[in-house]
């Protein structure tokens, strides 16, 4: 009886069973196995080139496209919250802040880099909880990596809602405003590379500027007009009076999540093509933050004062405040999508990973990866509206992972990978820098989770919170 090795999978084809029934002196045998074998070897070429093909799409990314998604990343509408954060600190502690905790959370995302360039298999932030805590803190880490990518795009569902809302004066049901935010950003998380995120990148990268340019123009505009001009504007040096804690530090972690972007780094450096270039992008954008961030918050608070609203766009006057949100639709929804694109890649990855439907360049994987896609895009929606007060637990979220991903792991990081040598001055002069921001992350996971909870209590109070899948405005 003819031998037959099983196809790939482990079951035997028609054709397979057909030959093992064949005596082996069969011509018409050895002519069925003959075309096994090539359909066989057909099939394995065929997989081994889309691997090729696949493999050379997920290593397209060079420290300026690196750059690009990680501005899309980091830099959204969260950015125009910054005026009211200043208007809370006042003016000289807004921009001590804005300043300190760029350059912290650019050095911590170096190290981050760092981590990745010496140990390359490291392809999420889930991966190095492995390399520090074992099993469970692969685990752990998981659940935090997901929620929070996953809360972000439901985020970025309520902001577009509020755009929309604000857009055609409420003119619809806010479900149905968040429904059309949520396909709007299930479509842009289709495109699987970053390397194609990162050109839908220069869009939002324009779009953020012309928000904020507006924005800043507008304010500065509308208060040289007013009674009295610039010198009128009630903003302050310093913080405002009858300040509590929690209100306080809201106001510094809205600062501090503005730069957190450390989260997704390892998965985008892990499509890098050259992933010892990324310094470039890190600093690049640092600084761009650093600058952008403190001039918007600055400015605007000093063109607005205390009564400045949150997002900023919405004291530059009903009508500007519509060019706005105009300007920035590009901004709310790629910023979004990014951060489903780098939940469904690191979950598509681990399912298919043995796979070539990993490489999304099949039919099954192009099916896979959009039922991916839009399962974490539903979830998003249902979680979005389906919780009242979804901003609040938001910034829980945020207090407890993003301290984290942003601080205390790279420190973290840092004295078990990074650190070589004995304890020279240099040495000690980084890991003196790596205990501050290990201290850094954990007051901000302490007094953050403190402030975000007692912000829900008084919402209660107040009567301030919403109804599940309502239609009253959101702003």
């Amino acid at each position: 009886m003819a031998e037959i090795t099983p196809s790939p999978g482990g079951r035997l084809t028609e054709k397979e069973k057909t030959t093992v029934l064949e005596p082996t002196g069969s011509g018409r045998a050895s002519s069925v196995e003959g075309d096994v074998r090539a359909n066989r070897d057909a099939d394995y070429d065929f997989e081994r080139q889309k691997m090729a093909e696949g493999d050379a799409a997920f290593h397209q990314l060079g420290w300026k496209r690196l750059t690009v998604v990680l501005i899309v990343t980091a830099v959204a509408l969260g950015s125009l919250s910054l005026p009211a954060a200043f208007s809370a600190l006042g003016m000289i502690l807004g921009v001590i802040i804005s300043v300190g905790m760029g350059l912290l959370a650019m050095y911590c995302s170096y190290v981050v880099g760092q981590v990745k360039v010496k140990y390359p298999e490291v392809a999420h932030y889930t991966d190095a909880g492995r390399m520090m805590f074992g099993k469970w803190g692969y685990i752990i880490m998981t659940v935090m990596f997901v929620l929070q990518l996953t809360f972000t795009t439901a985020s970025h569902v309520l902001t577009g809602a509020i755009m929309f809302g604000n857009l055609t004066d409420n003119g619809a049901c806010t479900v149905v405003f968040a429904v059309v935010s949520g396909i709007l950003l299930f479509l842009l998380a289709i495109p699987p590379t970053f390397s194609e995120m990162a050109i839908l990148g220069y869009i939002d990268f324009v779009s953020i500027i012309g928000a904020i340019g507006i924005t800043i123009i507008a304010t500065g505009v509308q208060s040289a007009n007013a009674e009295g001009g610039l010198a009128a504007v009630t903003w302050s040096a310093y913080p405002r009076e009858g300040l509590t804690l929690h209100e306080g530090f809201i106001a510094v972690t809205n600062i501090v999540f503005a730069y957190s972007y450390a989260l997704c780094q390892f998965s985008f450096m892990d499509e890098m093509h050259t992933p010892s270039d990324y310094p470039q992008a890190i600093f690049t954008l640092g600084i761009f933050e650093i600058f952008l961030y403190t001039l918007t918050g600055a400015l605007v608070y000093a063109f607005v004062g205390h009564d400045v609203q949150a997002p900023a766009l919405l004291s530059a006057g009903p009508l500007m405040s519509k060019v706005a949100f105009g300007v920035a639709l590009p901004v709310i929804y790629i910023s979004g999508s990014i951060n489903t694109v780098v939940c469904a890649r690191y979950i598509h990855g681990k399912w298919f990973k043995d796979s070539v439907i990993r490489y999304v360049n099949t039919p099954m994987g192009w099916i896979t990866w959009i039922g991916v896609d839009a399962a974490i895009t539903l979830l998003a929606f249902i979680v979005a509206e389906a919780i009242p007060f979804f901003s609040p637990l938001l910034a829980i979220c945020a207090a407890i992972f993003l301290s984290g991903f942003t601080f205390y792991f790279p420190a973290i990081m840092w004295f078990m990978f990074i650190k070589e040598g004995k304890w020279t001055p240099w040495n000690l002069l980084l890991g003196a820098l790596n205990v501050v921001a290990f201290i850094v992350g954990m007051v901000i996971l302490g007094l953050g989770t403190y402030s975000a909870v007692k912000d829900i209590a008084v919402r209660y109070e107040t009567g301030a919170v919403g109804t599940s899948f309502g239609c009253a405005p959101l702003a």
